[in-house]
């Protein structure tokens, strides 16, 4: 490129000098040293992250039924007898592999939400691979989770196609330091998923407003798929959203953790899951690196991060 304006691409230095975190050195200075190996289980396995949310009160979707064997499968019609609408997923699984959405019934096949018909056979079948592993962590044998379906919240609707949004709250040291929200597209099939083409938008941490917004790593104001503005999109509940985050983040006794949530239509912000080995692709929906905010948390007491966590995200928030 001829011009250092019109590059696509950026030198080690400028990232660095923009505090950009870097995958090696979240991994070693941050995960390795606030995560103990000890306790990945509790944000690993999904169905442990639900038992230490029901535990301490913080919300998360209401688990129907969970199968720990290939013979429970045949039991399944018999645990969602009455239920019209339910999420299969994976106890063990990782970037919303091997979830599956049923929206309706239909004798006894099922619906997802865009009407594609799901046999009780195909559904079995999937049943079966999920108990068997092949989605889970390290191929171990997994358990499934039956649980509630979320109907998004009407203050979402417009900028999500085919799935359901989540909002991702990057904690270290228990404080909130990042946010953003994810917004399915068609490219990516109904999936909050940054690498299948779902937008990303940032949230000010005080307003739980978003602003700007990126998709496959390029800026964008508009949805690609409704057309409605990515910026301006107040999050329902936000600061119960953050209250629950911090919670969860100190019973988890993780020190650098994402968790993802999602905005029920009824019940406000649920826990969806916790990562320990969140991404960084946040910092490209911020447009902004994550250093300073960190080391900022850092400088603080501990006395500070526990009872002054409120004060401490406001000054976060004026860091853009």
């Amino acid at each position: 490129m001829s011009s250092e304006s019109s590059r696509s691409w950026a030198w080690p230095s400028e990232l660095r000098g923009a505090g950009i975190l870097g995958i090696n050195r979240r991994n070693l200075e941050f995960i390795a040293e606030n995560n103990p190996r000890l306790y990945y289980p509790r944000v690993d396995n999904k169905l442990l992250t639900k038992q230490i949310c029901e535990a301490n009160d913080i919300p998360i979707p209401s688990t129907y039924a969970v199968l720990r064997s290939h013979g429970e499968v045949y039991k399944f019609p018999e645990y969602i007898e009455g239920l019209s609408d339910f999420v299969i997923k994976p106890a063990s699984g990782a970037a919303g592999r091997g979830i599956v959405v049923v929206a309706a019934r239909s004798g006894e096949d099922f619906k997802s939400p865009s009407g594609k018909l799901l046999t009780w056979s195909e559904l079995r079948y999937h049943l079966s691979t999920v108990i068997s592993g092949l989605y889970s962590l390290g191929g171990k044998p997994d358990e499934v989770i039956v649980e509630q379906r979320i109907i998004s919240h009407h203050a979402l609707v417009k900028v999500t196609v085919g799935g359901t949004p989540d909002i991702r709250v990057i904690l270290y040291q228990g404080v909130p330091v990042m946010a953003m929200v994810r917004l399915p597209t068609n490219e990516s099939g109904g999936r909050a998923n940054l690498h299948q083409g779902a937008i990303a938008a940032a949230v000010d941490l005080t307003s739980g407003v978003t602003f700007g917004g990126v998709c496959k790593n390029r800026k964008i104001s508009w949805h690609p798929d409704t057309g409605e503005p990515i910026a301006g999109l107040l999050i329902p509940g936000w600061k119960n959203l953050l209250t629950a985050a911090m919670k969860l983040g100190d019973v988890l006794e993780m020190g650098y953790v994402g968790i993802d949530f999602v905005i029920d239509a009824n019940d406000g912000p649920v826990v969806l899951e916790a990562n320990a080995r969140p991404g960084l692709a946040i910092q490209v929906a911020h447009g902004q690196g994550i250093i300073k905010r960190l080391e900022h948390v850092s400088k603080q007491d501990v006395d500070r991060r526990l009872e002054g966590r409120w004060e401490i995200i406001e000054e976060l928030a004026k860091m853009h």
